[in-house]
């Protein structure tokens, strides 16, 4: 026979396990939201870069304007929006970066090797990203998650198109 003491103690744990797997899945989106802002500072920082790139180098006009058109939007679009500017940037960069490396344009040493650097830290960033929303799209999946509704009012997260893209 069950007694009252058993039950609360059964009642105990199990609202235990269901409090520390909901501040499990809290923490998990924080983080997600933590690899985001860094990902987002560091493609702020190549939109910058960019520009200053345009404006420093001996580029044509048309390459000048495309990269600094793609740049401004990158910087300048919301969230939801930034996928194309983003894989715009990124293709002009690369366009750039190989014209610079077969000599056909002439950009400063400094900025290309700052913008090498800062390509490997976003590529970086992405993995941490997509990993970060893995995670939590794993968690919130499972079925005790979804029963007891442990994500509260939180978004599901998602992964951008231009994260799975080379840089």
């Amino acid at each position: 026979m069950i007694t009252a003491l058993t039950v609360l103690l059964i009642i105990f744990i199990v609202g235990w396990y269901l409090s520390f797997s909901a501040s499990r899945l809290d923490r998990l989106h924080h983080r997600v939201e933590t690899s985001w802002e860094h990902l987002d500072a560091l493609l702020q920082r190549r939109s910058s870069l960019a520009l200053e790139i345009s404006h420093s180098s001996d580029l044509d006009p048309a390459t000048m304007v495309i990269l600094t058109e793609s740049a401004y939007i990158s910087r300048e679009e919301s969230i939801l929006e930034r996928n194309d500017a983003e894989r715009s940037l990124s293709e002009s960069l690369r366009f750039l970066r190989t014209a610079a490396e077969n000599g056909e344009v002439h950009v400063d040493f400094g900025l290309l090797s700052e913008l090498t650097l800062l390509t490997e830290k976003i590529k970086i960033a992405v993995l941490i990203h997509l990993e970060a929303v893995t995670t939590v799209k794993r968690v919130r999946s499972k079925f005790l998650y979804r029963l007891f509704h442990l994500a509260g009012r939180a978004k599901s997260p998602h992964a951008y198109s231009f994260e799975e893209e080379p840089l």
